[in-house]
């Protein structure tokens, strides 16, 4: 039995040395000639290194996230016959020429790790499905989430991950029918239009020339954190693949849970793997409220046995980490841009609605079967666009950059909704020539468009100014947070009952507080509290509301 020393070979790039990504192989592994050992990633790519000999691991040499030198001791084998170094010799040492490794390198996408399928486990030909362009003239998008794995054989438009753009969830299917052998990325992760998104086995030709020995699809840039070792077949997957399916669920090992889009989006946000929710729907299809109840237990299954009567008052232990991603990253961005960017100032009135529920309460009485019931919205929405028209400049946007703002003609309202995926503002174009009905209907359609997942990009973009209705959780006031590039935000609170000094006399109104926010580079406190004032006296007489 002979020692032999496997060195770092030049990867290329022009590096001295490269990165330590993650090992896939452990000392007391056997290993044949091209096997991949570990990948390592340089400034531009991670390359996958394969084992130049067959034979047995004795030691490895690093850990991940560790820099290693070229020409550095990586990988040391116990092998038959003569080595290349001898028992007492220091790894150090100068070796003997080695054979040439097969290395697999990647084109420059800013994806992550490569999830590989088990040297030898899938034949047939290589096809690369690389991420098609998805519109908005993005050249990136963000993986949400997988809906496939490496081993799973797949059908022709069968859906492969989500994907986000700047507005919306894409579902992204298979091109080809074929089995997955590695996957481009994790979810939380950019990748870019035309980088490597799925690499598959294929029946007959593929898309890229069969790679020497293991080599598989082109991989991509991975993250410094890396998992640990794993075993020499093992394929290197995100840790949620690597778990069992509990048996409470009622589902079979490798079936995929049931769920609606907005279930799916919604579990995502909240850092759930479906696969370990039961479901309570129709043919076990996981609901809304499956997911209420799983985040209700700590993120745990139901217990096989029923709870103890002390559970009620049992210590809580541990944390749990969420991470942030798809459209929840999004609305964090977007709020934080706003709030960095806008200087806000907030003006809050106080404005009695007895007249607006009297006639809204009448006009609900007396209306056709075919008109929709009405709520307060559609009288706010009118108020403010009669409230425009003396003051252009708060129906703008405003391009800081290029020190620009626009004042738009028609009021695109938007309207600020919480959905399952987290809050969106779906837009009603043209309030300005709409009637109440008109107004309830359109406000109803978008939000509704929004909430289930079918809103379409130009239902989610072009906003003038934004209403954002707290009315139907109660509050007194709040801050609301512009929607840049906009210079204004409208926030109607609960309605209550009050007493108030009306004409010498203490009399009980409904009253309701305004609160609203302007872009203080724009609007002045004068103009503000002149624009809410305007309201007030809309609303505190609407029978003036659609005769302006």
């Amino acid at each position: 039995m002979g020692r032999f020393v496997f060195k770092l070979p030049d990867v290329g790039e022009g590096t001295a040395e490269a990165e330590l990504v993650a090992w896939h192989v452990a000392v007391g592994d056997m290993v044949e000639e091209d096997q991949i050992v570990a990948d390592v990633m340089t400034d531009k790519a991670t390359v996958e290194i394969t084992a130049p000999v067959s034979g047995k691991v004795t030691a490895i040499h690093g850990q991940a996230g560790e820099m290693v030198p070229e020409r550095g001791p990586l990988v040391e084998f116990e092998v038959e016959g003569a080595g290349n170094a001898s028992d007492a010799e220091p790894v150090t040492a100068a070796a003997k020429p080695e054979p040439a490794p097969v290395v697999a390198e990647a084109p420059k996408a800013e994806a992550a790790p490569v999830s590989p399928a088990p040297v030898g486990a899938v034949a047939g030909a290589n096809y690369v499905f690389k991420l098609p362009d998805v519109g908005e003239g993005t050249a990136e998008a963000e993986l949400v989430g997988w809906h496939v794995k490496v081993g799973d054989a797949v059908e022709e438009d069968q859906i492969l991950a989500d994907i986000m753009t700047d507005k919306a969830t894409v579902e992204i299917t298979s091109p080809i029918n074929g089995v997955v052998v590695a996957l481009h990325g994790d979810a939380g992760q950019q990748i870019a239009v035309g980088g490597p998104l799925v690499s598959f086995k294929v029946e007959g030709a593929g898309n890229v020339a069969a790679a020497p020995a293991a080599a598989a699809a082109p991989v991509a840039k991975a993250e410094k954190a890396a998992p640990a070792p794993v075993a020499k077949t093992a394929p290197v997957a995100p840790k949620a693949e690597a778990k069992p399916v509990p048996a409470l669920t009622g589902r079979q090992p490798g079936e995929r849970p049931l769920a609606s889009p907005a279930v799916r989006n919604r579990a995502r946000d909240l850092g759930i793997d479906l696969v370990f929710v039961p479901g309570s729907g129709p043919a076990g299809r996981i609901e809304h409220a499956d997911l209420d109840a799983f985040v209700a237990r700590g993120g745990s299954l139901p217990a096989a046995t029923g709870g103890t009567a002390s559970s009620t008052y049992a210590r809580a232990e541990g944390t749990t980490e969420v991470k942030i991603i798809g459209l929840r990253r999004k609305i964090a961005e977007k709020m934080a841009e706003s709030v960095r960017r806008i200087p806000h100032i907030t003006y809050v009135e106080e404005i009695d609605m007895t007249a607006v529920e009297e006639l809204r309460a009448h006009l609900n009485a007396t209306k056709a079967k075919d008109q929709p019931k009405l709520n307060v919205l559609p009288f706010i929405a009118r108020a403010i666009v009669v409230a425009l028209r003396d003051q252009p400049q708060i129906n703008a946007t405003y391009d800081d950059e290029a020190g620009v703002l626009t004042q738009h003609a028609p009021v695109h309202l938007g309207i600020a909704a919480q959905t399952p995926n987290g809050l969106m503002v779906p837009v009603v174009r043209h309030a300005e020539a709409l009637d109440p009905y008109a107004t309830a209907l359109e406000i109803a359609r978008v939000s509704g468009a929004a909430k289930d997942g079918s809103a379409k990009r130009e239902e989610l973009s072009g906003s003038t100014i934004t209403i954002t209705s707290l009315g139907t959780l109660g509050g007194v006031v709040h801050t609301p947070i512009i929607n840049h590039p906009e210079v204004a935000i409208v926030g109607p609170n609960k309605i209550a009952e009050r007493v108030v000094v009306k004409d010498g006399q203490m009399v009980v109104r409904k009253m309701m507080n305004l609160s609203s926010s302007f872009d203080h580079r724009i609007v002045d406190g004068h103009d503000a509290a002149v624009f809410v004032q305007r309201i007030k006296g809309l609303l505190e007489n609407p029978a003036t509301l659609w005769m302006n």
